[in-house]
């Protein structure tokens, strides 16, 4: 894998940049919609490609371990053929996953051995099998295996938290580095930093991980249930340190405004469940602010639901009639509304690369968040 640079914001730390992979080129920033099971959830592939256009899409190690499993996975060649996406995926160790299963999961120097959600079945991962796994599944990117801690650990344990992290982190990368892929294609690995909302532990993070010579660095364990002020905060405390020359990856954040202000603060790659998540539940997202579609007065609303928006949805389908389907439990209406979302939210990198290119990144930026921040 390949980053290259190219523009850098004179007033901000906003970058714009070319991330080459073995299954395509990624432009940066950029949004990856999330395909937790090998799909994004009501949404074709044609249509990420097409219409969305989606560089990149993230699977997770955790669901596909469990279903459909890896021996499926191997014998159809990898996730890219298995759900047949032929551009670059990324995937989550499970590391989340596994921190968000607290009552069916325990911690060790050996790994996290945790209940299936599917059937209560025992299993463990270690940084060892996890790395294995991912060459199995085939991502173009993989992750380190970590612990992601609370947002509201305290001091103590987040210290405990981040020590095991980076041992384990050791652990991944010889493995990693003993073994090789298996469809013919190159994997790279990204660390991630921990460290909770504690400077010295970001920092002490961000130094072993920028040390390590990754092809790219992930930040994880925020937007955990910490305050907004402080999510930036350590955004702006690790970019500090890691290096300039490689991508940098916000895991599971967020809202509109919060890409903006990470991509600010110098952020290259996103990922959330928010988009389809939210539009399943009738949250749609816009240029001009954010609409609940279980609204009444959109009932006889015949406008587009966005006239100028990314999607063909925006101009085929009115807002009446989106929020007819997602009150009757259509499946057509959670389809519509996941359709427009993503598209949003990667239109939305996309100007924000063309505004870092120009040169006028601040000033198109402050008045987004105000139009982003709307209920309408």
């Amino acid at each position: 894998m390949k980053f290259d640079l190219q523009y850098s914001d004179s007033k901000t730390n906003a970058r714009a940049g070319v991330i080459t992979t073995d299954h395509g080129t990624i432009e940066t920033p950029i949004f990856m919609p999330v395909g937790t099971v090998g799909s994004v959830k009501a949404v074709h592939m044609t249509e990420l490609k097409e219409d969305i256009k989606a560089e990149i899409i993230l699977g997770n190690t955790y669901h596909l371990y469990l279903r459909p499993g890896l021996d499926i996975l191997e014998r159809a060649g990898g996730l890219h053929k298995f759900n047949s996406w032929d551009k670059p995926i990324l995937t989550d160790s499970g590391g989340f996953q596994v921190f968000s299963l607290s009552g069916n999961r325990k911690l060790n120097e050996q790994g996290a051995e945790f209940r299936s959600h599917i059937d209560g079945s025992r299993h463990l991962f270690t940084p060892e099998n996890v790395m294995d796994t991912q060459r199995i599944i085939g991502a173009d990117i993989i992750m380190a295996f970590d612990e992601c801690c609370p947002g509201d650990a305290d001091y103590r344990y987040a210290k405990s938290s981040l020590a095991l992290t980076e041992r384990w982190l050791d652990r991944c990368f010889t493995q990693f580095n003993s073994t090789e892929p298996k469809y013919g294609y190159n994997q790279s690995l990204f660390p991630i930093v921990q460290g909770c909302v504690y400077p010295d532990l970001r920092r002490k993070a961000a130094e072993n991980i920028a040390n390590k010579g990754a092809d790219g660095n992930a930040i994880g364990g925020l937007a955990v249930g910490e305050p907004t002020d402080r999510m930036y905060e350590m955004i702006e405390v690790v970019n500090e340190i890691l290096p300039k020359d490689k991508p940098r990856y916000l895991m599971g954040v967020g809202t509109p405004v919060n890409l903006l202000e990470a991509i600010e603060r110098g952020v290259d790659m996103f990922d959330c469940i928010m988009p389809t998540r939210n539009g399943r539940n009738g949250q749609i997202f816009t240029k001009n602010g954010i609409m609940n579609m279980r609204n009444k007065k959109w009932a006889d609303d015949f406008s587009p639901l966005e006239a100028d928006g990314a999607s063909y949805v925006d101009t085929l389908y009115s807002r009446a009639y989106l929020r007819h389907l997602l009150t009757s439990h259509e499946l057509l209406g959670m389809q519509i509304a996941s359709i427009h979302n993503l598209a949003f939210y990667l239109w939305l990198v996309k100007e924000a690369r063309k505004h870092i290119i120009a040169g006028d990144f601040s000033i198109w930026k402050s008045g987004m968040v105000r139009q982003l921040s709307n209920r309408l």
